[in-house]
């Protein structure tokens, strides 16, 4: 069997290709999540110590059975992930550090409008 042909996919397999002169790679350490009736907004950011903002570098529009979809494929992966190399810690391994790290919850709702 020829290495270089493209595999085919079985069943309910899709076959995909990643072409690197179109496929942009961004790196998040944020993702601020919104939702209406008929679709999620996923905002990936990153920041980084000394920028005074988050940048947001992609927003990624689904509707909810997609996006209920990523969450179970997040889950299975994660499984598998903490399976393989053990628990993943959100303490960051001596808990939090003041200006090192923060949790979203203790900004309240993000809807982009102020509450009264």
């Amino acid at each position: 069997m020829d290495n270089n042909q493209p595999k085919q996919p079985q069943g309910n397999q899709l076959s995909l290709e990643l072409n690197p002169q179109i496929t942009k790679t961004s790196y998040s350490n944020l993702a601020i999540i919104s939702h209406s009736r008929s679709e999620f907004i996923i905002d990936f950011a990153a920041t980084l110590p000394g920028l005074p903002k988050a940048l947001i570098g992609d927003r990624i529009i689904m509707t909810p059975e997609h996006a209920k979809r990523l969450m179970n494929a997040l889950f299975d992966n994660i499984s598998k992930y903490e399976a393989q190399f053990g628990v993943i810690d959100l303490s960051g391994g001596k808990g939090p550090q003041p200006g090192t790290t923060f949790n979203l919850g203790d900004f309240g709702p993000m809807g982009g409008g102020a509450k009264s």
